[in-house]
């Protein structure tokens, strides 16, 4: 199928509107799979896995796997076309017993996570969402997911005047300098209650069996959506960019792809603090699956052996106002195609043999490719990548779409990137060997 930039485009605005926290994108993503007539399987219960059929599961709500069997019952010699991404992204998150009365106003203690770039945060409309766990009116423990969607708190900045080395001098302090504004307090020394908030927000989304708060998982998001920015509407800002847009290319061009092959998606949580959880890259879920689908060691050896993984999170745009930052000969543009990383030192997984397969499947496609290798002075990030492949010893290529900005409350990418990454990671899910 063709994809459309504009079409594809307004999608990911949509589904980045829809996704402020990983527990949402989940359920962005699970409601795109089953309307696209994938099967939901859960991990408690016994399975009937059919060639040819498409399924998907969830773990902890914030990460899932979708594949397609193989039309036949070839996995082993045929193996899976993978790609994976993660959910998460920096963010502000709330503290178990958050509310700070100060000055007559109601402020929230936050938890910095991942590597945050704070001072963006600033100024900024934000609003808050997450999940939350309530004993319910029978006794029952449940979980459902909040969003504000309006914007409720701010954090305001200290005016110049009271800070004249704010532009030269001036650093964050996490603890102290960006707990958000909520609200005021009417009559001083009255209580702020965070959880009965909560169980009232709840019952305007008619969760309305809720008997006490238990405990919850929040985030404070930036309320502004999705949009293009350039005179010609060449760049893409929002939030979560890295690496919700992975997530988006890589399921649209699953349910795309029309494939006889075996083919998967893994979106894993937990990427920006290591990827060590249950729902990480570095847990057992995707090697869960995998034993599930192909018990035998054998067979799922030889499946391995015939697989691929395609890593998928963004890279590094050169900054016009700082290219120094970049390698000469290595600096990514935006709009220029997506970018194969490479770095000798396993930061990490691509190699020669599979940088060369990506760049046949671009070539397919007609869609230029870039490379981005750190500068030799400075230290290089990582990527689910190396873990995946070191997790399970298949062939792994890490790549993304260029952008600026990377771990700010708004991120920048170009308007073709996103469609050109997905028609070949379409074309690689219908691959017949690799």
């Amino acid at each position: 199928m063709i994809m459309l930039k504009n079409e594809f485009n307004q999608r990911l605005f949509e589904f980045l509107a829809a996704s402020p926290t990983p527990f949402h994108a989940v359920g962005e993503m699970r409601g795109r799979l089953q309307e696209a007539g994938f099967i939901e399987l859960e991990e408690q219960n016994a399975w009937s896995v059919k060639p040819g059929g498409r399924y998907f599961l969830v773990r902890n709500d914030s990460a899932i796997v979708a594949w397609q069997m193989p039309a036949d019952d070839g996995l082993p010699e045929r193996g899976f076309r993978m790609v994976g991404a993660h959910t998460d992204s920096p963010c502000l998150r709330v503290k178990p017993n958050p509310v700070l009365l100060r000055q007559g106003c109601v402020n929230l203690g936050v938890e910095v996570y991942g590597g945050v770039l704070l001072n963006p945060w600033f100024d900024r409309d934000l609003s808050l969402a997450g999940r939350v766990s309530y004993l319910a009116q029978d006794g029952e423990v449940r979980s459902a997911l909040i969003n504000f969607v309006k914007p409720i708190a701010i954090i305001p900045s200290l005016a110049i005047h009271l800070d004249r080395t704010a532009n030269s001098e001036r650093s964050v302090n996490p603890q102290t300098d960006i707990p958000p504004l909520l609200a005021q307090v009417q009559v001083d020394g009255d209580e702020f209650d965070f959880r009965t908030m909560l169980k009232a927000e709840l019952a305007r989304d008619d969760i309305d069996d809720v008997d006490k708060i238990l405990d919850y998982e929040l985030s404070f998001y930036d309320v502004q959506g999705a949009g293009y920015v350039g005179l010609n509407e060449e760049f893409m800002a929002s939030a979560r960019l890295d690496n919700l847009l992975s997530c988006f290319i890589g399921l649209e061009a699953l349910i795309e792809s029309d494939s006889e092959q075996g083919a998967l998606l893994i979106c894993n949580d937990h990427e920006e603090v290591g990827s060590l959880s249950a729902c990480g890259a570095q847990g057992p879920m995707l090697m869960n699956l995998l034993e599930r689908l192909l018990p035998d060691n054998e067979l799922r050896n030889r499946a391995l052996a015939n697989s691929m993984m395609v890593s998928a999170d963004n890279a590094h745009a050169v900054h016009p106002n700082f290219a120094d930052k970049h390698d000469a000969n290595h600096g990514p543009k935006l709009n220029a195609g997506p970018v194969i990383k490479i770095n000798n030192n396993q930061r990490y997984a691509t190699n020669s043999e599979t940088a060369a397969i990506f760049r046949n499947l671009a070539d397919l496609e007609d869609v230029p490719v870039q490379s981005f290798v750190v500068r030799t002075d400075m230290g290089c990030g990582s990527t689910i990548g190396p873990i995946t492949s070191g997790e399970l010893g298949v062939k792994t290529i890490d790549v993304g779409a260029p952008q600026y900005a990377m771990h700010s409350i708004r991120e920048i990418c170009g308007s073709d990137d996103a469609v050109n990454l997905a028609r070949i990671l379409q074309r690689f899910f219908r691959m017949d060997k690799v």
